[in-house]
């Protein structure tokens, strides 16, 4: 029981931490209208997040996540917390952007909570996995619906710092009731192996890479179809709604089926296969799902549109099963820095996905959504690759 109850204390660290982050979106024009910007300078602050999103897994092969566990994850969340407490006084525009990156650095949260969980289950990592990974996007629920509220009744600069405290009280609720332990990072000698010289490490952080493509991609890209489809602000923010909670329910339901799976051979090969068949699966439904999303927006269909959501959001079934992968594939030695590696590797989506969907869609709307569509079958052919592979704690032993 005590296992479970650190992981419904992580989830709540990351819906804090994520949730809090959507205050930006839900403030945009008092905060357009306090700097005197225009909507193009205010959309830089998203990409230098999202950018942050990808070099926040750089950190996790520094000495910062090294240590105590408990002052990671503390430093992990301060990203997000101390930024969105100096925005407010922020004179300079460009400064809120670099705040704004260095919040992206939250997602280290991410690996951290894998290397706690894989020290607690076996079989269970990809249901527990899926449980906080939903955090996230009970988070951007949670944010929006309560962003609203908070900037209406106190304003933008007061509604932040609120925001602030609520993370810093979640964290201090976690601290009280989480077991502490060391992250040790074996250093790579001459001796030692490379994680970043393996083969294995790039194809299956690439498994994950179509996931984020989409996931990173389709809520802006909805965004601006379904205005120029007539659509009004109320359909487009349920349309984003609805997608948060199809991903949070299917991380949940998918990390349960990757522990059904994994728990009839809980061996390396045996835990990998199953994470590969999860992620297959995801994959799978998620196809169909944007199938009927490009029908629906080339037709300007909401409906069909609202429902093809709840298909799209099979991607994030995807996350339990790969975040669980490497202590399973890696010996217990390097399997934390793997985790970072993977991370990086699979969120360099997280950098040119938005960017090359839009100039697709300059060009052609039903263009954009063929990539969208193909990326799932990407994903596929990656995890077929990537099973037939020597796992690298078959190679090296479990220790190494």
């Amino acid at each position: 029981m005590k296992r479970w109850k650190s992981v419904i204390l992580d989830t709540l660290v990351m819906t804090a931490g994520f949730g809090t982050l959507s205050m930006m979106s839900v403030a945009k024009p008092d905060i357009i209208s306090h700097f005197g910007i225009s909507a193009e300078a205010y959309d830089l602050q998203h990409v230098a997040y999202v950018f942050g999103l990808f070099i926040a897994f750089l950190l996790g092969h520094t000495r910062l996540y090294e240590g105590s566990f408990k002052r990671s994850v503390a430093i992990a969340l301060s990203f997000a917390a101390i930024p969105q407490a100096l925005i407010p006084y922020i004179g300079n525009w460009y400064l809120v952007v670099l705040l704004r990156f260095i919040q992206g650095f939250v997602v280290s949260l991410v690996p951290l909570f894998s290397t706690q969980i894989a020290n607690y289950f076996v079989a269970e990592r990809p249901f527990a996995k899926g449980i906080i990974l939903s955090g996230i996007f009970w988070g951007g629920v949670f944010g929006s619906m309560s962003a609203k509220y908070l900037v209406s009744a106190f304003g933008w600069k007061t509604a932040f710092l609120i925001t602030v405290a609520i993370m810093y009280a979640v964290l201090l609720i976690w601290w009280l009731f989480t077991e502490d332990f060391e992250i040790i990072h074996k250093k790579e000698g001459r001796d030692e192996v490379n994680i970043w010289k393996m083969k294995f490490t790039w194809v299956l952080g690439f498994t994950f890479f179509p996931a984020l493509w989409v996931i990173f991609t389709i809520v802006g890209f909805s965004s601006s179809l379904g205005y120029e489809a007539g659509w009004s602000k109320d359909q487009v923010a349920a349309l984003s709604t609805n997608l948060n909670i199809s991903k949070a329910l299917w991380s949940i339901l998918m990390g349960f089926v990757g522990f059904q799976l994994s728990k009839k051979n809980p061996s390396p090969r045996g835990l990998f296969k199953a994470i590969v068949q999860v992620m297959m699966l995801s994959y799978a439904v998620a196809f169909i799902g944007l199938g009927v999303y490009s029908r629906a927006m080339l037709q300007g269909n909401y409906s069909l549109a609202l429902a093809s959501v709840w298909l799209i959001g099979a991607l994030q079934g995807t996350g339990p099963a790969f975040w669980t992968s490497a202590p399973a594939t890696y010996p217990k030695s390097i399997y934390p820095r793997a985790s970072f590696a993977l991370g990086l590797i699979s969120n360099s989506a997280n950098a040119i996905a938005p960017s090359i969907t839009e100039a697709l869609a300059r060009h052609s709307e039903a263009l954009a959504l063929a990539e969208l569509a193909f990326m799932p079958i990407l994903g596929i052919l990656t995890l077929i690759a990537v099973s037939r592979m020597k796992l690298p704690v078959e190679e090296l032993g479990d220790e190494a």
